[in-house]
């Protein structure tokens, strides 16, 4: 059974996913790679509409795919994505926390640079995640409080 990783930037949607399978598959990696290009250039170039689309073709494939898949972020924001998500046999797993640990744990991470952060306020930032909470617990058929848990505890909740 394939297993989707949802929830905002900074959830650990990548560390858990890779905790949960070696071989998981980055939702984010694969289309960098098919895109040739940086998400963000992609974005500039041909618009968010166009990305989504790009986005929800490689859905519709991962959901048949038995791999543990960790998403974008922002996957929840195209009505396509939340279709397929909603319609496939798949476990949708939202790894949910507030805000402010999201905002937090983003401003520690070195490592990943993530151009919406760079591009918007803390304000803006917070709008957009208020804006997709309610999407992702309407397709998630599992929800994760991952404030204040290490990801082996996640993992273990996951599992359960």
């Amino acid at each position: 059974m394939t297993i989707f990783l949802i929830g905002f930037m900074g959830s650990g949607k990548s560390t858990v996913a890779n905790l949960l399978a070696t071989d998981f598959i980055d939702m984010d990696a694969v289309i960098v790679a098919n895109i040739g290009m940086p998400i963000s250039a992609y974005f500039e170039k041909y618009g968010e509409p166009a990305f989504r689309q790009v986005e929800s073709k490689l859905l519709k494939t991962l959901a048949l795919s038995g791999k543990v898949v960790s998403t974008g972020g922002g996957i929840v924001s195209a009505k396509e994505n939340r279709r397929i998500l909603s319609e496939s046999t798949s476990q949708v797993i939202y790894l949910k926390s507030n805000f402010s640990d999201l905002y937090a744990r983003i401003m520690a991470d070195k490592e990943n640079v993530r151009p919406l952060f760079l591009e918007h306020t803390k304000e803006a930032l917070e709008v957009i995640y208020e804006s997709r909470e309610a999407l992702y617990e309407m397709v998630a058929t599992k929800t994760v409080l991952v404030t204040d848990k290490c990801p082996e505890a996640i993992v273990k909740e996951i599992q359960l």
